[in-house]
């Protein structure tokens, strides 16, 4: 915000969690190297400040889904967007990033000059002025879905309904849903999120119904954890912090290697929780009964029982059936059934929209993300300083943040030390791939054969396993017989 240099070491791409966590690791890891981060929107944050929908919150606990460095020091582990943002912003200030980040700059394409080995970036900013910037290396960390819309199915009908239809990834500020009838079109995070928030409290409505086509695990879960909480008073508060982040790593990885070794034994318990929280007699096999194990897709929390106690008191209900088509006043169903409605929220996904939806070549030639293979999990194959933050599927997903920065910026400080120039990881175009998320949510399903791919063993594989990450991002060797490193012309591994 402060200069006109447009020339880096590292240009990041995007202002978000992920963006944040980058751009302190380098101030810290790397005071010496030159840095920006690029924001398309007028504001840092990315989901936190883009979401507004009433009860936006994280799905998992802050003290894995916060950052390693700073600890998260609020009562609630589960906590709501407008706190996360605010942790965020304490990170901005503490580390003195906001002067990295230049807001209303939308990268829309890059190229890699491999004789230069450094990146030619256009960037769009506000008003539509196009700038050129040049870095070393490029970091994409804008998140894995579209900002400027979610998924929207085509409904046969929609035309005629005389309600109001809404995503929850552009809920208006002036909507209010006092004493309406409320269908909410998904089963999701964001559902189970919006359930008891739009049907509880003094502007709750009439009722809300959620619309599902297949059934969710929802797990209800306290808000708070009691452990952390006790170990702050007792302990210094990076102690605290360290000794709740370990266990709660080892729990959600204990959960999910049950639910790969023994699946029906992790459905019968989430059944169990199910049912202690609904009404006795409660349909549960049509209505939360998946047709899949657990973590094929995420499993969606329930703090303090909230979505549960709206069913359970008559505020809310499940639905479980499709959408044959809206009608002036609601929405008929496949089985004859019409849902009353005078506003109908779309909880229905996300669209995936992979490194930003930014134009990426390699001197001139298009990438194209499926004929790559992911690297390490922050690399991809045959794209030259380029890294990227994905996260976990199976656990909190900026978990494996500090553990990409950590082998990053060692990387970084490998090059600068022996005069490097360039990295790329290689891969033998024989070998065996999979798709680089082995997941069966919606919006990853809709966009799989877009996405990179994955090898069998490592590096290639992408970990869904902290402990193999940590092993081999910040215990293991730096380098390996698959990433090349050159300096001019002449390789040097």
């Amino acid at each position: 915000m402060t200069t006109d240099v447009r020339e880096v070491d590292v240009l990041v791409v995007g202002a978000g969690l992920s963006g944040i966590g980058v751009a302190r690791h380098l101030v810290v890891d790397r005071p010496g190297t030159t840095f920006v981060v690029l924001e398309a929107r007028d504001a840092i944050g990315g989901t936190w400040d883009l979401f507004r929908y009433p009860g936006i919150r994280s799905d998992s606990d802050l003290h894995t889904f916060g950052y390693e460095f700073k600890p998260w020091t609020d009562d609630d582990a589960i906590a709501d967007g407008p706190r996360i943002l605010d942790y965020l912003h304490e990170v901005v200030a503490e580390h003195d990033l906001a002067r990295h980040v230049r807001l209303g700059h939308r990268v829309v394409a890059a190229d890699f000059d491999a004789d230069a080995a450094r990146w030619a970036v256009t960037v769009e900013v506000d008003g539509g002025e196009l700038q050129e910037w040049s870095a070393r290396w490029l970091f994409s960390a804008g998140g894995y879905y579209r900002y400027d819309r979610g998924h929207s199915p085509d409904f046969p009908g929609l035309e005629q309904f005389t309600g109001r239809v809404v995503h929850p990834q552009v809920w208006p500020d002036d909507l209010d849903v006092s004493g309406q009838q409320v269908v909410i079109i998904g089963s999701g995070a964001t559902a189970i999120t919006l359930v008891p928030a739009l049907a509880t409290g003094p502007t709750a409505a009439a009722h809300v119904t959620m619309l599902q086509r297949t059934p969710t695990y929802v797990m209800p879960l306290p808000r708070r954890d009691r452990l952390a909480n006790a170990a702050r008073r007792v302990l210094p508060e990076r102690a605290a912090y360290a000794l709740t982040r370990t266990k709660n790593i080892a729990k959600g990885q204990w959960v999910w290697n049950l639910s790969r070794s023994r699946p029906q034994v992790l459905r019968r318990v989430i059944r169990a929780a199910m049912a202690k929280q609904l009404p006795e007699g409660y349909d549960l096999d049509t209505h939360f009964n998946p047709p899949y194990d657990p973590w094929d897709q995420r499993l969606c929390a329930d703090p303090d029982g909230h979505f549960f106690r709206a069913i359970r008191d008559g505020r809310a209900s499940v639905v479980t059936d499709t959408v044959e088509s809206f009608t002036p006043h609601g929405i008929r169903l496949a089985s004859g059934r019409e849902l009353p409605a005078a506003l109908v929220v779309t909880a229905t996904g996300l669209e995936v929209q992979l490194m930003g939806g930014i134009d990426l070549s390699v001197d001139g030639k298009p990438v194209h993300w499926p004929d790559h293979v992911v690297y390490r999990g922050l690399m991809v194959s045959g794209v030259p300083n380029f890294a990227f933050a994905m996260g976990y599927t199976n656990q909190s997903w900026t978990l494996r943040l500090s553990l990409v920065c950590d082998w990053f910026t060692r990387l970084l400080a490998h090059m600068e030390a022996e005069g490097l120039d360039g990295a790329v990881p290689e891969w033998d175009p024989g070998a065996e791939t999979a798709p680089a998320l082995d997941f069966q949510a919606g919006y990853v399903q809709r966009a799989a054969a877009d996405l990179p791919r994955q090898g069998v063993e490592a590096p290639w594989k992408v970990s869904m396993d902290y402990y193999a990450d940590r092993r081999q991002l910040r215990r293991g060797p730096l380098l390996d017989d698959a990433l090349t490193l050159w300096r001019g012309s002449r390789r040097v591994s």
